[in-house]
């Protein structure tokens, strides 16, 4: 239903919305979604997208409400799924895509044009530049910064495997840095504080405070202490 608080905004049966909350122009708002206090949604944001699935996808199961913390901006064009829950404070980027199931933590930024795809795990205060995919069931875990044009993958089949085997997403331990258009391909892990150069693919776990370059990745130093995170907090 059209609602006057906004040109354009329109609003699906069972919306919860807070107080304070910004309207750009033409919003649309679907069922079920509940908006916390002083959230900001730019124009032509949409909330509470229902998936439509291909016959078999691994995206199948069950959906519930879309909900936004306290705080949350969702900016120009960003669609976000039903089911997805996005943490305090958190900025969904221009044109951003957050599928069903995922979460984003609180003060966590998902960069323009970024996707976070189905039953992803995001933490708190990462930072997603632009044009990031992270694939289905990717764990990004605190602090973690993933550059822009990073890619991670889930299926080293691409496709070519029954039902029953089981996709693996990436997993990004505490504080690691993932540089800018580097790949990570299925299942690998990149350790609690590692460094991932540019235009790296990462063909297999990284330990902790590991630096790796190239393609594909080897590991070519330490992080020094004097670039932990604890020294830039």
């Amino acid at each position: 239903m059209p609602d006057p608080r906004a040109p354009g905004l329109l609003l699906g049966e069972g919306v919860r919305i807070g107080a304070n909350v910004l309207f750009g122009a033409h919003v649309v708002i679907h069922a079920g979604t509940v908006i916390g206090d002083g959230c900001t949604l730019e124009d032509h944001s949409v909330l509470g997208k229902r998936p439509r699935l291909a016959k078999g996808s691994s995206a199948q199961g069950q959906v519930g409400a879309l909900e936004l913390d306290d705080g949350v901006t969702v900016c120009a064009g960003a669609v976000v799924f039903a089911g997805a829950r996005i943490g305090e404070g958190s900025i969904l980027g221009d044109q951003s895509f957050v599928r069903e199931r995922s979460e984003i933590g609180p003060g966590s930024v998902i960069g323009r044009g970024s996707v976070v795809d189905n039953d992803v795990r995001v933490g708190a205060r990462v930072k997603v530049q632009t044009n990031v995919y992270l694939t289905a069931f990717t764990l990004v875990e605190d602090d973690v910064f993933v550059g822009p044009g990073a890619i991670t993958t889930n299926d080293d089949t691409m496709a070519r495997h029954d039902a029953r085997m089981p996709l693996r997403g990436a997993t990004l331990r505490r504080a690691c840095r993932v540089g800018g258009a580097s790949v990570l391909t299925p299942g690998v892990e990149i350790g609690e504080e590692a460094f991932v150069a540019a235009g790296a693919v990462v063909t297999r776990d990284v330990p902790a405070r590991a630096v790796v370059m190239g393609v594909p990745a080897r590991v070519v130093r330490e992080v020094g202490e004097q670039d932990l995170l604890a020294r830039w907090r």
